[in-house]
């Protein structure tokens, strides 16, 4: 493949980089996020695949390049062009045994989710998967979670899909004073302004931060869900109409968001109670990223979320009444401004000298935290169907890695009508996930069926 025109580096997010800290503290874990799309038809040739993967390539420079950090994390990890970039490196081809079904491919992600992508390397890579049943085939497309979120790993499949514009993707926006010169200028002119902008920022930040600071250090009941986890992985799939969950959402007066975290809630209740614990309301804390990308960066390869941390209601065993409740709790979340608050800091971080905020990063990574139990992020994915080298893509099911003591981790994404659950849990702690998939699939069920006895509550007139 052709070189192309050298770019000049761009420097890592503190998120970003933090994400390679996390990678770092655990030999247990691999930090991949993706995406699986199961296409219809034959897999292209070799070399018709390698062609479209070229021409993606070349549409975003983030692809050919790779992270350099000097020790200590002294100075800011960059990105930086790959001189060597082969881009065999990043394209696999595998075949399922018989009978190639879901499972034998569930299989298969499970093994991809162990493997650490190369860090002498761009960090992605593209994996073709033969003998599916029914005459289909699979592309798995995975990368660093360094280099994409959930909603910019969606966008790293589209540019594989056919109709992409031939024209590159717009980078990602400069990062204040990314020269040495202008970065001399840039604190100079903050400086100036410290004593009036801090105590505001501070003051502000404060109000949303503590409460989730607060949460996220504070243990939360002991459970099987969170403690130390090994090399292997299980992945399981569940199925939802997303029809059918915008009608609960609009019957009962919640978002689609809600009742996504309300039929996982309930699929835990079921697991914790298989495994005969008690669901008691102070057991599931879950990390629930909310995105705050804009519109115009959704193609751009980087972390752009804040997060929200909740008790799941698994105490409560109406499903009705625990929709009610996690819409509370997530509305209450919203209006304290806590998801700006902590995307501030992320900001603020971004001013600072890298090395004490990497020296933070590697320490927090290392702390054993018992406060959270597990992880859910809903992405919303294509709404118009998709197609690779002409041949439709039939579903598509999100990968997301567990780490920090997390031994499962949900990823939901919708595509077209399609709501997907992509389940993974560690292989030794977690062996019972296939109920968390059944859980959601029957919650989903049992809400619609109250739909045609719900009777909305009557305003006080009193």
């Amino acid at each position: 493949m052709a070189t192309s025109a050298p770019q000049p580096t761009t420097e890592l997010r503190i998120l970003d980089s933090g994400f390679m800290e996390l990678e770092d503290a655990d030999r247990h874990i691999s930090l991949g996020i993706g995406a699986v799309a199961i296409i219809s038809g034959a897999p292209p040739s070799r070399n018709e695949f390698t062609a479209l993967l070229a021409r993606a390539v070349e549409r975003n420079v983030r692809l050919r390049q790779k992270v350099r950090r000097v020790p200590l994390d002294l100075i800011t990890p960059v990105w930086e062009n790959d001189p060597h970039f082969d881009l065999a490196h990043h394209l696999r081809w595998a075949a399922l045994p018989e009978p190639g079904d879901e499972r034998t491919l569930c299989e298969l992600i499970a093994a991809e989710l162990e493997e650490r992508l190369d860090r002498d390397h761009p960090l992605w890579q593209c994996v073709v998967v033969e003998h599916l049943e029914q005459g289909r085939w699979a592309l798995i497309v995975k990368a660093h979670h360094s280099l994409v979120d959930g909603v910019s790993g969606v966008s790293l499949f589209e540019h594989l899909c056919d109709g992409m514009p031939a024209t590159p993707v717009r980078r990602a926006e400069a990062e204040p004073g990314g020269r040495p010169a202008a970065r001399l200028f840039s604190l100079v002119r903050e400086g100036a302004r410290l004593p009036v902008a801090v105590p505001r920022w501070v003051l502000g930040v404060m109000r949303g931060v503590a409460p989730v600071a607060a949460a996220a250090i504070t243990p939360a009941a002991e459970t099987s869900l969170n403690g130390p986890i090994g090399r292997q992985r299980r992945y399981v799939v569940a199925r939802a109409r997303l029809s059918e969950v915008r009608e609960i959402s609009e019957v009962f007066g919640v978002t689609v968001n809600d009742v996504v975290l309300s039929v996982v809630a309930a699929a835990y209740r079921d697991l914790l109670l298989g495994r005969h614990e008690l669901p008691s309301s102070d057991k599931l804390r879950v990390l629930v990223p909310v995105s705050m990308r804009t519109t115009q960066a959704k193609y751009v390869l980087d972390n752009r979320f804040s997060a929200m941390l909740p008790f799941l209601p698994i105490d409560v065993s109406d499903p009705v009444e625990r929709l009610s409740t996690i819409h509370a709790r997530l509305s209450e979340h919203k209006s304290s401004g806590a998801a700006r608050a902590e995307n501030s800091m992320f900001a603020l971080a971004g001013r600072l000298p890298f090395a004490p905020v990497a020296w933070i990063l590697w320490l927090l990574a290392r702390f054993p935290q018992r406060s959270v139990a597990t992880l859910a992020t809903n992405v919303p994915g294509p709404r118009h169907e998709l197609a690779v080298c002409g041949r439709p893509v039939l579903d598509l099911l999100p990968v997301v890695p567990i780490a920090m003591r997390l031994r499962t981790a949900v990823a939901v994404l919708s595509y077209t009508d399609r709501l997907t659950f992509g389940i993974t849990g560690d292989y030794d702690s977690a062996p019972d996930i296939a109920v968390l998939a059944d859980g959601i699939e029957q919650e989903v069920q049992r809400l619609r069926e109250r739909i045609t006895m719900w009777q909305p509550p009557r305003p006080d007139t009193t």
